[in-house]
């Protein structure tokens, strides 16, 4: 019985680990979604699928600062001034996520925690 209880605080810190490894790029992220046993894990393939599209967010709110200030040379002030502080608050928000899912919490993001739940299955 001792080896079972071992073999779960194991396992259980294995997927601390993992999840917080997926947030360090999409690399590890993808890796633990297609090898065992990280796949069936909920823990991990809700972190590894957060960090995917957390990631994905990332590019898509860089992409479309950088085509309005394109677009509207009148808010050029903006990439100055907001730009470092919105890249500033993904750090951030993804240093949070980080520290989370190493200590073995389910932290939810907005919108991408809820698509990352869905697919995660749990």
């Amino acid at each position: 019985m001792a080896d079972q209880s071992t073999s779960t605080h194991q396992s259980v810190m294995q997927d601390k680990i993992a999840g917080g490894l997926a947030y360090i790029t999409v690399i590890p992220a993808v890796y633990f979604l297609l090898t065992e046993p990280y796949k069936r894990r909920p823990y991990v393939r809700f972190h590894a699928w957060q960090a995917i599209y957390f990631g994905i967010a990332c590019v898509v709110i860089s992409g479309i600062l950088g085509v309005v200030i394109d677009l509207v040379p009148a808010l050029s002030f903006l990439a100055f001034d907001h730009f470092p502080l919105v890249s500033l608050a993904l750090v951030i928000l993804w240093i949070v996520t980080l520290i989370k899912a190493f200590n073995g919490e389910w932290y939810k993001l907005p919108i991408v925690g809820q698509m990352a739940e869905n697919r995660s299955g749990r």
